[in-house]
């Protein structure tokens, strides 16, 4: 029986992604006016994108709430994931927000064109910026009023609350009368994964259009600091992960890189897709095998893929300080620090599918408010590769914290977890985790 035909090397995504962005660069050099009106490609693709994030949110949060099961019997795992979850990525945003502050990223683009389109924007930008709400005028707006409204207009913060609501009365449900809401609210998710998946299809004309635009309207400065910045993001990721994950596996017990190479299939299958959910159902499956109690996987695992979103937390935190800076938007200290405090909410909204991290990022910097959406993008002609280091270090941060919760919670068998890295690593795994 013949194995079934290899894709086309042209048919994937990020190959044409990256030949689009590389005829975008070249049109920018060879037409600049003209190449900078093919910005309309790029906001397109982002209107449509902006339509995701909503429903997105939604169905996340919902989903990762119900996978919990009797909110009763949740108990001392819950309270732990939920503990170790914020105070992993609030240390995320703060190395993100941190990095980028020492290395003052994206300052380049502005210095080298302090009179360019780009200024003209942030001009634009900050005078239509609205002031600065009161906490308690912040705290009251996050509360909706109507439910279809909070999606209407947009309101990621209400869509949250939304969410969280809607999640926990599903749990307050009879197990037969959930078990229907579940199903339909699965069903009715795949179809929405599906129409995301057919807008990410029109990436490459959104990566050409943007990335034509930002050549053609600023020159080599805007690429110089584009490359800057993935570079500085991946620097910033292998640091969260070798350094503060890795201390983290020390300090409970298990060497990082033996885990690493025990899930190494899964990562890689990420790395490829930029998608973590790719790997979610093996990793369900090999976790368990690992020595986690099945209570401990389903409930830990599910759950941080919303609310454990390491990458996609340094991600964010980066490319704020990337937009303020190359857009001359000064920011305060206090300002970052409130910046976090609502990324410690709306990053918990970000999708596990390809493309949810830069939504989510994106409705983030438009409810901040003083803060140019013209550099989003900019930031997409880049997007497909930072997707790749977020899917990735998402994926390793959940899967630590599954074995981190569950050796924490009494719910781990360390003869298992030898077994296994035997089984998979060979004889020479035999020392102690």
């Amino acid at each position: 029986m013949s194995s079934a035909p290899a894709k086309p090397f042209y048919r994937d995504l990020t190959f044409q992604v990256v030949a689009a962005m590389l005829i975008g660069i070249a049109f920018g050099f060879i037409a600049p006016e003209l190449a900078a009106k093919f910005k309309i490609l790029g906001d397109i693709f982002l209107k449509l994108i902006k339509t995701a994030v909503a429903p997105l949110v939604f169905f996340t949060v919902v989903h990762g709430i119900a996978s919990a099961g009797d909110i009763r019997r949740v108990g001392k795992v819950g309270i732990r994931a939920l503990i170790y979850f914020e105070v992993v990525s609030t240390l995320a945003l703060a190395i993100g927000l941190g990095w980028g502050n020492l290395i003052d990223i994206g300052s380049g683009m502005h210095d080298a064109h302090p009179n360019s389109a780009t200024s003209a924007a942030a001009a634009a930008a900050v005078a239509k910026g609205h002031a600065p709400q009161s906490t308690l005028d912040f705290i009251y707006g996050i509360f909706p009023d109507n439910f279809v409204g909070a999606f209407a207009g947009g309101q990621l913060l209400q869509v949250l609350v939304i969410s969280v609501l809607f999640g926990f009365a599903l749990l307050a449900l009879k197990a037969e009368r959930r078990a229907v809401v579940e199903d339909g609210l699965n069903r009715v998710s795949e179809c929405f994964f599906e129409f995301i998946n057919l807008i990410m299809k029109l990436a490459p004309l959104g990566a050409f259009g943007s990335v034509a635009y930002a050549v053609g309207s600023n020159g080599t400065a805007v690429l110089m600091s584009l490359a800057n910045l993935v570079l500085m993001f991946y620097v910033a990721v292998l640091f969260f992960i070798f350094v503060i994950l890795g201390t983290v596996c020390r300090l409970c017990g298990f060497s990082l890189w033996r885990f690493l190479k025990y899930i190494k299939d899964e990562v890689f299958i990420v790395l490829g897709t930029a998608s973590s959910e790719s790997a979610l159902p093996r990793l369900l499956q090999k976790l368990e095998k690992f020595g986690c109690s099945k209570q401990s996987v389903g409930l830990v695992l599910p759950t941080g893929y919303a609310f454990n979103l390491d990458g996609t937390s340094i991600y964010m935190s980066l490319c704020v300080l990337f937009i303020a800076n190359a857009y001359g938007v000064p920011l305060s200290w206090e300002q970052q620090l409130g910046i976090i405090a609502i990324m410690l909410v709306t990053s918990k909204g970000a999708a596990a599918v390809s493309g949810g991290s830069f939504v989510v990022f994106a409705a983030t910097v438009t409810a901040i408010g003083n803060l140019p959406v013209e550099g989003l993008a900019l930031l997409f002609g880049v997007y497909r590769f930072m997707s790749m280091a977020i899917a990735t270090c998402n994926t390793i941060g959940n899967s630590v914290a599954t074995v981190v919760v569950a050796k924490w919670s009494g719910e781990f068998s360390e003869q298992q977890a030898q077994g296994e890295y035997e089984r998979v690593l060979g004889r020479a795994s035999a020392a102690p985790l």
